[in-house]
This record gives C-alpha cells, structure tokens and sequence, in this order.
C-alpha cells in the first residue's frame, strides 16, 4: 500500500496552518494562524456571485486554503457552498472578485486546464467503460503512455480496494463502489486539488460513515489538497482540517472543528454546528470575557460574551446539551427546571426539561447512575459553567 501512495502522492502534506477566532483563550492545539496569501494555494479575494443581476448567490467571500489540507464548505441548502465549488472548479465565472489557484488567477483559465479532480454525488461514470476505462479515461485524455495508464489505473484502484473489480462495468457495482471508483479516477492522475460535492450524499448511513474513514485516511496518506462540499456538520467535522460555515452566501466562520464546536462566534453557526440549546436573555451588566446575564423570568448567570453587547440590549445565550448540568455543583446553580420526558440512547440518556421561563432545555447524560429518579415532573436544579454558554447579540 504505501508504493501505491507514494506513487500517487506529489508528496507529504504540508503542515495545515488552522484559524481559531474566539472571545476567549483556547486550548493550545487549537491556537493557530490564518493562513495568508503567501501560502495559500487556494484563494477567493472578494468574489461574488450574482444570478440575474440580482439574487446574490455568494457575497463577498475571502478564503485561503493551503497545500495539503482538507477544508470543508458546510452550509444549509442555497447558502453559496455550491456555487463556491462550481466557480473553483471552473463551471461558474465570479461576478466580481478573483479566484487564484497556486498563486494564478483563473479568470481566463478553463475547467479542464485547472489540474482539479471533481468528485460528483451521482458519481458521472461512463456506464459503457469498465471500471479499469473509467479511472484511466483522465489519463487519457492527456495522452499518458498506454503502460503507464495502466499502472497507475491499478494503483489507484488498489488504493479504494478495487483492484478486483477492473472489468466490471458501473451498473454491476453497488453505490458504495461507484463512489470508489469515481475517486479513483479524481485521483489518478495527481491533480494539484480534489473537489467534492456531496460525494457520499446517496448512500446509506452505515456506508457514509465508512466512507468518510477512508477518505480521511487517503486524505492524510497523499497529502492532496481537498475541499469538500456537504450540508451534514457530523461529516464535516469527522473529515475536515477545517470547516467553513457558509450562511446566506457569506462564511461566517470557518475554524477547526474543535473550535468551530466549542467556540462558535455567532447565534447561526451555534446553532447549525452541533445540537444546541438557545434562548432570549438580555445584558444586565457588559463585560470580557464574561457578562451577567437574565434570563426572561429573571434568573441572572454569568457566560461568555461574544460580539457587539450592551448593557440593557437583548441578547440569545446558547449552551451545548451536554454541558447542561442537573444538580450541578455549588455556585454554577441556574434555575430549577421540571423534567417533561426522558429519552433513553444507550451511551448516553437526553433529558428535556421545562425551564421557569417557558422554553425546553435538554441535558444529555452520559453517566446513567440513578437516573431512573428523574421521573416526569420532577423539579431538579439546572445550571452550568460560565465557559461552557455563549451570549450573541439577539438576532
């Protein structure tokens, strides 16, 4: 195997530089820089996308990527992901703003001249070629020598562990299958970046997830450059280096995913990225890192600011389940809330809960201990720690 990959590989990865934007201070691993003009060997200088003359389909979108990382483009349907790839990849001109691949502008360069493998949810095989013909069809077309097409075909087909499959036609081959080969052949002839747009969007659960291992693992063993296009937040934090949330054209953060999950810089991103659980409050006193804040019935907690806040402004507080305590420890009590149901998981059990001021709080736990106690009804203390709740300005 590691021929195989050193024989695709245009070598090791370049170390990925990761940007963290954030009110408070994060763990050390996660403390990194943008990368800048200088090392980026994909940039997006303000480009826009107009369709019509007038619905902004991408706005003002600033973005590098470096050599060898793996950035994700996550967003809810109609939010410029999409549209971004396409003008990357070639199949859409910006209306403004400029696109530079290794340093180039693309403005005057075609698709096919862009040196980038494209990855397509429906997988675009040639139903008339083999599997062998399909992933060598690249090659081809740039006139490599017979024998080293077929070498590399093999290579890169023993690599999605294909190699048995050569003379198999697409319509013979499972979804899961396909989809291998279609990276195959992305990957076949050493592009300087893989494109992919919702690649695993058709398969099953089970299938996606051994997948998205796979693609992670090809990933880190080439060193290839890849952005990847997906609307499901558990699939771009499982694969990405980084992940850039895309919001109504716009990106409004992008960051590790360990970042990006812990330190969320606005109320959409909170609550896009993860399971989240947000309600109204309003500043009682402004302050950094951390402000006291009320709840609508009163109740005063003390959390992390982020973005503009006054004191006296309406603001939405955000807290992940699991950071939800129930009897929690001396000092970080909240409020008491009245548990309404109990929704059991296995590894772990969510609890919904009533709070004073009207809106549903749910807790997961993962220590199961006595937790048969919590019987509807029940009131139980709720709270938690002033790190673990972000405060935004109110939508």
């Amino acid at each position: 195997m590691s021929g195989q990959v050193d024989t695709l590989s245009r070598g090791r990865r370049a170390e990925s530089k990761m940007s963290v934007d954030s009110n408070t201070t994060p763990i050390s691993s996660l403390r990194q820089s943008t990368p800048d003009a200088a090392s980026a060997l994909v940039e997006f200088r303000d480009v826009c996308k107009t369709y019509d003359g007038q619905t902004l389909a991408v706005d003002h979108v600033d973005l590098a990527v470096t050599q060898g990382e793996f950035v994700a483009f996550l967003g809810p349907s109609g939010s410029g992901k999409t549209t971004s790839l396409l003008m990357l990849a070639g199949f859409e001109p910006p209306t403004s703003g400029e696109i530079l691949i290794a340093g180039r502008s693309m403005d005057k360069v075609a698709a096919h001249k862009r040196n980038i493998g494209m990855v397509f949810q429906n997988y675009a095989l040639f139903p008339h070629m083999t599997v062998a013909e399909n992933v060598a069809f690249p090659l081809s077309v740039r006139r490599i020598s017979r024998a080293e097409c077929v070498e590399r075909t093999r290579r890169a087909l023993d690599l999605v562990r294909l190699g048995k499959l050569i003379d198999r036609r697409p319509a013979e081959l499972s979804g899961g299958q396909q989809q291998r080969v279609a990276l195959a052949r992305a990957l076949v002839f050493n592009p300087l970046l893989v494109l992919m747009d919702e690649p695993l969007g058709a398969l099953d659960k089970q299938l996606r997830e051994q997948l998205q291992i796979e693609i992670k693992h090809i990933h880190a063993n080439l060193g290839v450059t890849v952005i990847y296009v997906t609307h499901d937040q558990s699939e771009a934090i499982t694969l990405s280096n980084r992940v850039a949330v895309f919001n109504e054209g716009s990106i409004q953060q992008i960051a590790p995913p360990m970042a990006l999950y812990r330190y969320p810089q606005s109320a959409f991103v909170a609550n896009f990225v993860g399971e989240n659980n947000q309600f109204a409050c309003s500043i009682v006193r402004a302050g950094r890192p951390h402000s006291t804040i009320a709840a609508p019935n009163g109740d005063r907690f003390t959390a992390v600011a982020v973005g503009a806040l006054a004191g006296g402004s309406q603001a939405l507080a955000s807290i992940r389940p699991e950071c939800v305590l129930l009897d929690p420890p001396e000092g970080l009590k909240v409020t008491t809330a009245t548990v309404e149901e109990m929704i059991y998981h296995g590894d772990h059990v969510r609890i919904r809960l009533r709070a004073p001021w009207g809106e549903v709080v749910t807790s997961k736990v993962t220590r199961l201990d006595g937790i048969e106690a919590l019987t509807a009804g029940r009131a139980v203390a709720l709270g938690w720690r002033p790190d673990d709740c972000r405060i935004f300005p109110a939508q």
